[in-house]
């Protein structure tokens, strides 16, 4: 699914939306709104990193048909405050480039484990690419998810003693326990 099967809510079509709110409660609701818009665009495009210094040129950020788009500091601000609930974490000091998460590295965490163990493939070690592009996970919502992002997943199950990371130069694979 791409750009062009994405429904852009009301609020994409009316200029106010593209400027940062002074009115409080106004502002809380807009940031809330471009919160929910970034992780719906996301999901639907697959996108899970974002550059602030690109924004202007990408759909989610620049409404052309009304000619309005976001400032790159707002766009760090909203991704900031994704960045408070999880769904989001700068990769540089200057957040300019920042990983887009629609689900927390938790909620993949448990949706990855669950798959694995609904199939019985503990003990057995699986690629990275099977794990994200492989046949078998065509359907499910983690396919496609970037390497990066995958071995941020990877590691809290780790942590939780529910896999082994081997990431050698011959195999970048993980055994699930």
């Amino acid at each position: 699914m791409g750009e062009a099967d994405f429904e852009w809510p009301w609020q994409y079509s009316f200029p106010p939306f593209f400027t940062l709110q002074p009115h409080p409660e106004t502002r809380a609701k807009q940031v809330a709104a471009w919160k929910t818009l970034i992780l719906n665009y996301c999901q639907k495009t697959k996108t899970y990193l974002l550059d602030v210094r690109e924004a202007e040129q990408i759909p989610l950020f620049n409404n052309a048909t009304i000619n309005r788009k976001l400032e790159s500091k707002v766009v760090i601000s909203i991704l900031s405050e994704l960045q408070k609930t999880g769904n989001a974490g700068p990769l540089d000091k200057s957040k300019y480039r920042w990983e887009v998460y629609w689900h927390t590295l938790e909620e993949w965490a448990s949706m990855i484990y669950d798959y694995i163990n609904n199939r019985g493939m503990q003990n057995t070690v699986v690629t990275l690419y099977e794990l994200s592009q492989g046949d078998d996970v065509q359907d499910e919502e983690f396919c496609g998810i970037q390497q990066d992002v995958l071995i941020k997943v990877l590691r809290i199950l780790e942590n939780e003693r529910k896999c082994e990371l081997i990431l050698d130069d011959d195999i970048q694979g993980v055994k699930f326990f």
